[in-house]
């Protein structure tokens, strides 16, 4: 009895000493893919001329830096030819312009020449309808006790429209993004909603509502769904090889990641009572 006590003893503290052990995994690095980030948003009631596009890499699972790429020759033109070039802020693989022109329902094609190749994408630009206005309720959430905030428009009647909704707490650093189509209320009033279930009095929130085109709401839907509604923002670098609409022109098995969209949005600011 002895012996399979003492047995057991040192079975034990062999495991308890494994345990502790750093395990490292060799994981295979894929060859980098060119991450563009060309979301191109207008407030409502701004000129909207002041643009911005982020260029960087995917990179290896252990990782701690998310490559920028510097050097590249950006630019949008709308469907009569006139060119929006885009000027990199000195080595930060961030591109700006100052000139851009947004029109409603215009298309837009984006270039991108990095390191030998050619990236195109074409997108129109989409409208939103204007929030109208924000409700809290106290007894939200699964348990009844939790402050809840909707988020109301009213959905122009006869024709599709897809939305992009975006949530940003003060008690929170995540930010919440969820996507949503007007099959089932087309022409009718209707919200985005809260989806923070520790809201507390005087917590701000800013809401943003994007109009949005279907293949981008299809981008989304799979983005979102992948990356969990509480991701740090679908405009990060994608946490999984998610096409896009962006293709290589140069070398089509090479594909980039990221989306060029354009919307129109409206924001607005809440703090809970």
């Amino acid at each position: 009895m002895k012996k399979i006590t003492l047995y057991l003893i040192l079975l034990i503290a062999v495991f308890s000493t494994s345990c502790e052990d750093v395990i490292e995994v060799d994981l295979d690095n894929a060859p980098p893919k060119l991450v563009i980030e060309a979301a191109i948003n207008w407030k409502k009631g701004t000129v909207g001329n002041q643009q911005k596009i982020k260029l960087t890499t995917t990179s290896g699972f252990y990782s701690t830096e998310i490559p920028k790429v510097s050097g590249a020759t950006i630019s949008i033109k709308n469907s009569t030819n006139v060119v929006f070039p885009f000027s990199e802020i000195a080595n930060t693989g961030e591109y700006t312009c100052a000139t851009f022109i947004p029109v409603i329902n215009e298309t837009y094609t984006l270039t991108v020449i990095s390191n030998g190749n050619t990236y195109t994408a074409t997108e129109t630009l989409k409208p939103v309808t204007a929030i109208t206005k924000i409700v809290q309720n106290n007894q939200g959430g699964f348990t009844g006790n939790e402050k809840e905030i909707k988020t109301f428009y009213q959905d122009p009647a006869g024709e599709p429209n897809y939305y992009l909704y975006k949530y940003v707490y003060s008690n929170q650093v995540k930010s919440n993004f969820y996507v949503d189509q007007d099959e089932f209320f087309n022409g009718n009033e209707f919200f985005s909603i809260s989806q923070n279930d520790e809201l507390k009095k005087d917590d701000t929130i800013e809401v943003t509502h994007f109009g949005i085109s279907k293949t981008y709401y299809n981008y989304m839907s799979v983005l979102v769904s992948i990356a969990g509604n509480n991701g740090g923002g679908p405009f990060q670098s994608p946490p999984a090889t998610v096409r896009g609409n962006v293709i290589n022109t140069t070398n089509s098995a090479n594909y980039p990641l990221g989306y060029f969209s354009l919307s129109e949005i409206d924001v607005r600011n809440y703090t809970i009572e």
